[in-house]
């Protein structure tokens, strides 16, 4: 069998956007103090310490990897939120009801669907996959603290997920997902939803 590397992929903490459903993307929005008091209560098993931390340069990313690390993740450019272009700061269902049967088409297209001025799940797939080639090749375990978009991209490569409808699994906030890593980049999921107020006493 191929050996593989261990990836922990963790999405960052919520921000006042989150609270009320606006795309983020590549806007810089901070956790909110909310945010922060619930990464806070966040913990991570022991043995992820030991692993190299990375987190996308968003600081959203970066404040929640400081607070479960304890020190400032490595930054990695290729993590970055998928880019909604002229929809940030807007809402999805907002969207859906100006655009009409555009927006019904747009996601439809699943891989392809592209915001107004921004970028396809299917090119963040491809810069994902630059990163994973580098994560597999290098055999050293990480946790990568990104975003909602990074990790629907990341689970589609890993199972085929052709994102024109639903997801297997709903990814929840405050939980950690596992996957493996092989040279070339190829990444297959081991656990998703793992929470991260459970993984500590389970891992003890």
């Amino acid at each position: 069998a191929r050996r593989t590397t261990p990836l922990v992929i963790i999405r960052h903490g919520p921000t006042q956007w989150n609270s009320n459903r606006r795309l983020q993307g590549r806007t810089d929005i901070p956790l909110s103090g909310e945010g922060r008091a619930l990464v806070s209560r966040w913990q991570v098993p022991f043995k992820l310490h030991e692993y190299q931390w990375v987190s996308s340069p968003l600081k959203r990313a970066r404040e929640t990897a400081e607070l479960l690390a304890g020190t400032p993740p490595r930054i990695e450019p290729l993590l970055t939120e998928m880019n909604y272009g002229e929809w940030e700061g807007r809402r999805l269902d907002d969207l859906r009801a100006e655009l009409g049967d555009a927006m019904a088409e747009n996601e439809a297209r699943g891989l392809d669907f592209r915001p107004e001025g921004g970028e396809t799940p299917r090119e963040v797939q491809a810069r994902l996959k630059q990163w994973l080639e580098i994560v597999g090749e290098r055999r050293i375990a990480v946790v990568a603290v990104s975003h909602h978009g990074v990790l629907r991209a990341l689970y589609s490569m890993a199972t085929g997920w052709d994102m024109a409808g639903p997801p297997l699994e709903k990814f929840r906030w405050g939980a950690m997902h596992r996957f493996a890593v092989s040279e070339g980049g190829d990444v297959r999921v081991e656990c998703i939803n793992i929470d991260l107020a459970k993984a500590v006493a389970e891992t003890r």
